[in-house]
C-alpha cells in the first residue's frame, strides 16, 4: 500500500488508507490533487483521505473560486459522501471502452477558457484521445448575479470592490491574466466584458450535449464572453450564439422559454457541492482522479495516460463465492 508522500502527509495513519490509494504530482512544483479507489470498499476510504488532506491547505492550480479569477488556493472541503462519487464512476465500471472525463466550468471564468485550452493541448498528445468522452457540468461562480451587470462600471472596478483592493492592483490583475491567455492564444478584452448570470448559459449546454454540440457550444460562449464583449445572460444573444455553434435556434429559444434542463444544471452543483468543489476548473477523469485549476497541459497528458492505464486494468477479484451463471447456480 502506498503512502501518502511525506510533506502532505500531516498525521493521517496508513491504516486509514487501506485499499485506497491517493497520490500526488509535483511536476515543476505544481500540485494537483488525485484520486482512485481501488475496490468499491475504498471509496468512502479516498474522500476522507482527500478531505483531510485539502483542509491542510495544500496548493492548487490557478482556478476561480466563488468569485472572479485569480490564482486561488484549496478551501477546506465539507463532508463528502459515496454519492457524490458514485454519481460521477457511475459509468466507470468493468467493460467500459471509453474514457470519460467531466469538467466542472463556468463561462464567466477566465481560467476556465484557459483550462479549456491546456486540456485540449494535452488532449491533442493523448494516444487514445477518439476514445474520450468530455462531459462540460455545470458551475456557477455567482449564481445570484443578475442577467446583466451594470454597463457603467469598468471590470477593473468590479475588481478592485470585490477584492478591496486599490484600482492599480486590480488593473494589474487583469494584465497578468490576460498575459497568460495569450500565451494559449486566447485574446481576452476585459474592457468589453459584460458580467451577467450564467443559469441559462448552462441550460443551454444540457442542451447542446443532447444534441451532441456541446462542446462546440462551450467554445462559443467562453469566447463571446471573455473576447467579444456579449451579454451571456440574455437569452436572445444565447439562442443566436447556439446557433452560430451548429444548433437549431428555433429549438434553443424554445427550451431557454420554459424550464428545461433546470433540474440537469442543479444535479451538476449540487454533485460538485458533494464532491467539495469550491472552484472552477475542476476535472475528473474516469471517475478516479481529480485535478483542480488549468494546470499545465503536461499535467493534464498525465493526468490522461494514468486515468487510461487504471481503466484498461480489470478490477481485482477480492473474494470468491457463490454465483450463477449461463449454465445455472453453483451451491454453497
Amino acid at each position: 500500500m502506498e503512502r501518502f508522500p511525506d510533506h502532505c502527509h500531516q498525521g493521517i495513519e496508513p491504516h486509514k488508507l487501506d485499499g485506497a490509494l491517493v497520490r500526488i504530482y509535483d511536476p515543476e512544483k505544481t500540485i494537483v490533487d488525485c484520486f482512485r479507489y481501488r475496490n468499491k470498499l475504498g471509496i468512502d476510504v479516498v474522500l476522507e483521505a482527500l478531505r483531510l488532506w485539502r483542509q491542510r491547505g495544500v496548493g492548487a492550480g490557478a482556478r476561480c473560486g466563488r468569485g472572479l479569477g485569480r490564482d486561488s488556493r484549496h478551501a477546506a472541503v465539507g463532508q463528502s459522501r459515496r454519492k457524490a462519487l458514485s454519481l460521477t464512476c457511475r459509468r466507470y465500471t468493468d467493460g467500459v471502452t471509453r474514457l470519460r472525463v467531466d469538467i466542472w466550468s463556468d463561462i464567466a471564468c477566465p481560467w476556465c477558457y484557459v483550462g479549456k485550452r491546456r486540456f485540449e493541448s494535452a488532449l491533442s498528445r493523448f494516444p487514445h484521445a477518439v476514445e474520450t468522452e468530455v462531459v462540460w457540468r455545470a458551475f456557477e461562480l455567482d449564481p445570484s448575479a443578475p442577467r446583466e451587470s451594470d454597463g457603467t462600471i469598468s471590470y477593473s472596478e468590479r475588481l478592485a470592490r470585490k477584492y478591496h483592493s486599490p484600482p492599480e492592483e486590480a488593473t494589474a490583475m487583469i494584465a497578468r491574466m490576460s498575459d497568460i491567455a495569450r500565451a494559449d492564444g486566447l485574446p481576452f478584452d476585459f474592457a468589453r466584458i459584460r458580467p451577467g448570470n450564467t443559469f441559462d448559459a448552462h441550460r443551454l449546454l444540457h442542451f447542446a450535449y443532447e444534441n451532441g454540440r456541446q462542446d462546440q457550444v462551450k467554445e462559443r460562449l467562453l469566447r463571446a464572453y471573455l473576447c467579444e464583449g456579449e451579454s451571456i445572460g440574455d437569452r436572445d444573444v444565447l439562442v443566436r450564439l447556439a446557433a452560430e455553434a451548429g444548433l437549431v435556434g428555433d429549438d434553443v429559444r424554445a427550451a431557454l422559454l420554459g424550464d428545461a434542463y433546470v433540474r440537469e444544471v442543479r444535479a451538476d452543483e449540487s454533485e460538485a457541492a458533494e464532491l467539495g468543489i469550491s472552484g472552477v476548473p475542476f476535472f475528473v477523469l474516469g471517475g478516479r482522479y481529480a485535478v483542480s485549476g488549468a494546470q499545465p497541459a503536461d499535467v493534464l497528458l498525465a493526468a490522461l495516460d494514468q486515468a487510461w492505464t487504471d481503466l484498461a486494468t480489470p478490477a481485482a477479484v477480492l473474494t470468491d463465492g457463490p454465483a450463477c451463471g449461463p449454465d445455472g447456480c453453483q451451491s454453497q
